[in-house]
C-alpha cells in the first residue's frame, strides 16, 4: 500500500488537504482521486505505510526550510 498526499501551495506553504491509501502504483485510483480538481493542485504518492511517513517524507523533500501544514491529520513533522 501507499500513502497518497493532495493539497496545495500557499505561496512557501505546502497545505496538505487529503491523504488516502491506494495500492502501490494504482494509477486508477490516484487518478480517480485527482478527478475534476482545478489546476494547480499538488499530489504524490509516497510508498510507506502511515500518513505521518508520508508527510514527513514530503516536508524532507519538498519544504526543507520552508512551511508545511498537514490540514487531513494535523501532524506536524520536526527538522
Amino acid at each position: 500500500m501507499s500513502v497518497l498526499l493532495i493539497g496545495r501551495w500557499d505561496a512557501e506553504t505546502l497545505e496538505i488537504e487529503e491523504s488516502h491509501t491506494v495500492g502501490d502504483g494504482d494509477q486508477e485510483a490516484v487518478d480517480a482521486l485527482l478527478d475534476g480538481r482545478p489546476s494547480g493542485w499538488w499530489a504524490c504518492e509516497y510508498l510507506v505505510d502511515r500518513h505521518s511517513e508520508a508527510v514527513r517524507r514530503a516536508y524532507e523533500e519538498l519544504v526543507p526550510g520552508e512551511h508545511l501544514v498537514d490540514e487531513a491529520e494535523d501532524f506536524s513533522p520536526t527538522p
